[in-house]
């Protein structure tokens, strides 16, 4: 039986590739973070430093810990570098090809041929990835909540080529390494979590859109009178819109219902470069 997972790569530095390797190297795995360029490289290791400083800042771990968690997280800008690792989990954009090609690429500098190959995907069915490699029944979903260091929740998606070893060896590193809280989902576009919620974000938008209400009217009406923490066009801000429109196209192209459908506000937003959080300005305007 393949042994405990203690090397863990990430593909992709942004916002959840950080999180994800800030929590696999406060749980004591050695961590690799790959990514696409000198730059991309810089910014990853500026998310993964600064969420530490926050989280030193608020008391929640010492100086010795933060220096500790560092020092087991590497950055590299060569996919090759990732050949001894027994688990890797992609975290680029939410992009079919791009994900099948690197999963195609991944599945030639593995070493280990138990190694698990993991998407963060939020919306892929995963049966499509693990057809690109040679090794499909050692692909898996990892789906990952945002911010990853503090929500609990990992969505385990193992398609129907997935064997069951893989899936309770990736369940187990979940719960009993990172201390997450782990539920199976069908390998369908969106999941569990994401089919639920895109249809109210995007209702969210069409009220909007149609001028029913202002988006601080709607994210009010939803903070104060459903408990929610954030209203949703505050939370399709903090995704990202174009996530967002990638995720409904996504929903949309498999289950073909017009709730999915990203209304066109959405569209013409994006095509604006109004992203949310990540480009100063979404529904909401962000220093």
């Amino acid at each position: 039986m393949p042994g405990e997972i203690r090397r863990v790569g990430i593909v992709g530095g942004g916002t959840m590739g950080a999180g994800i390797a800030e929590v696999c190297a406060k749980a004591g795995t050695e961590v690799l973070v790959a990514v696409s360029s000198l730059p991309s490289l810089k910014a990853a290791r500026r998310r993964v430093t600064g969420s530490l400083d926050r989280a030193l800042a608020k008391g929640k771990i010492t100086a010795d810990g933060r220096t500790d968690i560092l020092g087991r997280i590497a950055f590299t800008t060569s996919l090759a570098d990732l050949a001894d690792r027994q688990l890797v989990v992609e975290a680029i954009k939410e992009d079919e090809p791009a994900k099948a090609a690197l999963f195609a690429a991944l599945d030639t500098i593995m070493e280990d041929p138990e190694a698990i190959l993991a998407s963060n995907t939020s919306s892929l069915p995963i049966v499509r990835l693990a057809r690109a490699t040679s090794r499909p029944e050692h692909v898996v979903g990892l789906h990952f909540f945002n911010p990853v260091p503090v929500l609990p929740l990992v969505e385990l998606v193992g398609s129907v080529l997935t064997d069951e070893l893989t899936a309770k060896r990736a369940e187990s590193f979940l719960a009993d390494t990172l201390g997450k809280q782990v539920i199976r989902s069908p390998d369908r576009a969106g999941f569990l979590v994401n089919a639920l919620l895109f249809p109210y974000l995007l209702a969210a938008v069409r009220m909007v859109e149609s001028g029913l209400a202002a988006a601080e009217t709607i994210d009010e009406g939803m903070v104060l009178g459903c408990s929610h923490p954030m209203g949703p066009l505050k939370l399709a801000d903090l995704i990202g819109l174009d996530t967002t429109v990638s995720i409904a196209n996504a929903l949309y192209e498999e289950l073909k219902e017009p709730l999915y459908a990203p209304p066109p506000l959405l569209l013409r937003m994006v095509e604006a470069g109004l992203l949310g959080r990540k480009s100063g300005r979404g529904f909401y305007a962000y220093a």
